[in-house]
């Protein structure tokens, strides 16, 4: 398992799992990471990560990126 912030740009990754407090874990699930979902890095700009998860683009900042495990 490798964090969603070291994941190479381009390639779709599929959840394995996700950290942190239960507010944080709540938050990023309501943007759409879910676990066994696939998402896909954009890009890395200035601390933060965009990605592609559920047909939408997102950015996170490189600290929540840390949280989210991908298989």
């Amino acid at each position: 398992m490798i964090p969603l912030a070291f994941a190479p740009i381009g390639e779709k990754s599929m959840i394995q799992k996700i950290g942190g407090k239960p507010d944080v874990r709540q938050h990023l699930e309501n943007l759409g990471f879910v676990t066994g979902g696939d998402v896909s890095v954009v890009a890395q700009m200035g601390g933060n990560v965009i990605v592609n998860v559920k047909d939408a683009r997102v950015a996170i900042s490189r600290e929540m990126a840390q949280k989210i495990m991908l298989q």
